[in-house]
């Protein structure tokens, strides 16, 4: 990924928060027929240090678990909020008009090498958490406890667990850092008026990712 200075975002706490809060990754993996992705949730743990490790499962019938190199490191996409920033809104537009649109975006890369587990006992504890994380707050949550032991047992052998220790982290933050501060303000100030999620969130990060 193609990260200038100035959109870079380093810290661990950061990237960790963007997985806990987008858990939808694209897994890349290369096999004997060139590149695979596959869009799966994981789980991010803090340990080992200093970037974490990523958990997830996939179908038993899927072939990523059996067709990828050892040789090459896996690949976890994880994407946050995103919006089209309009030059309209860029108070120099009206100084200069040498004004672009551009798209801001939030986006964290691991890499590291895929390990395969089927323990039962590692795979139920994955399913459990991650159920009850997805869950939370629901009027009447399931439970994994909630369907037949003989049924659950029969889903837990039909998927594989992956685990990947990463060895790189890397953030990027596209989020107007490298527009003057007028500019900035005024892409911020539109966006947190348009009444959307992700609008309201890169908003805040321009803000937030302003040169100090």
């Amino acid at each position: 990924m193609y990260v200038p200075a100035h959109f870079s975002e380093s810290r661990v706490e950061v990237l960790h928060a963007l997985i806990r809060e987008r858990p939808l990754g694209i897994l890349v993996t290369f096999g004997a027929e060139g590149l695979s992705a596959n869009h799966l949730p994981f789980e991010i743990a803090p340990e080992p240090h200093p970037f974490g490790l990523l958990r997830c499962h996939v179908a038993r019938a899927n072939p990523v678990w059996r067709d990828f190199s050892a040789d090459h490191e896996a690949l976890v996409i994880f994407t946050g909020p995103s919006t089209y920033v309009s030059p309209s809104w860029y108070p120099s537009k009206n100084e200069s008009g040498e004004v672009v649109p551009t798209y801001n975006y939030l986006a964290a890369h691991a890499y590291g090498a895929m390990k395969v587990v089927h323990d039962a006992a590692w795979l139920r504890g994955l399913v459990t958490r991650l159920t009850e994380r997805f869950e939370t707050g629901r009027e009447a949550p399931w439970r994994v406890s909630d369907a037949p032991a003989a049924f659950i047992e029969k889903q837990l052998g039909a998927i594989v667990g992956i685990e990947i220790p990463i060895r790189r982290l890397i953030g990027k933050w596209k989020a107007s850092q490298n527009r003057p501060a007028q500019d900035r303000e005024g892409a911020a100030r539109a966006l947190g008026e348009a009444g959307d999620a992700d609008s309201a969130a890169i908003a805040r990060w321009i803000r937030e990712k302003a040169p100090r």
